[in-house]
């Protein structure tokens, strides 16, 4: 009778704990402090916790660290928040995509910020995406589940530009 009651209590809080949505697992987990601070600057926490499902190509601090001295100071200023909106929304696909979904190969993909596009390539050595640089991100992590979406965490922040997604 006590298994019972102790599976039946262990069941009813499996179901009453909310699954985290992606900003949860981000503001939880510092690797992300600088990609957190951004979202909240710009404003877009209340929306990547929505409903989504949104697809987040989520760059580590590092990736931060390494852009030009002053870029993230700046970006930050409430004078750029256009520009940090911007850079952003580079990061997001209006759609869950799962490791599993993206096609081998060399894909374009149109990410929130809809003037621009990213050139993901699957292959055997893992996943890259290409920037409007030219610059390419690694993910190094797939597939971190969040209950309106995934995250791919990448080791460089992804900047829009003038060259196209895939040549």
């Amino acid at each position: 009778m006590k298994l019972k009651l102790a599976l039946a209590a262990l069941a009813l809080s499996a179901t009453t704990v909310q699954a985290q949505t992606i900003v949860d697992i981000a503001a939880g987990d510092e690797r992300f402090t600088t990609l957190v601070a951004a979202v909240t600057a710009a404003g877009l926490a209340e929306t990547l916790a929505g409903p989504g499902p949104f697809t987040v190509y989520a760059p580590v601090n590092d990736a931060f660290a390494a852009l030009p001295a002053g870029t993230v100071d700046t970006l930050l200023k409430p004078e750029n928040k256009g520009q940090l909106t911007d850079v952003l929304l580079y990061h997001v696909d209006d759609r869950n995509l799962p490791a599993a979904g993206i096609p081998n190969g060399s894909t374009t993909f149109k990410p929130l910020l809809t003037s621009q596009r990213l050139c993901i390539t699957k292959g055997a050595d893992g996943v890259t995406i290409a920037d409007g640089t030219g610059e390419v991100a690694n993910v190094i992590i797939a597939d971190i589940q969040a209950s309106n979406g995934v995250i791919h965490v990448i080791d460089k922040v992804l900047l829009p530009g003038q060259r196209p997604a895939c040549h």
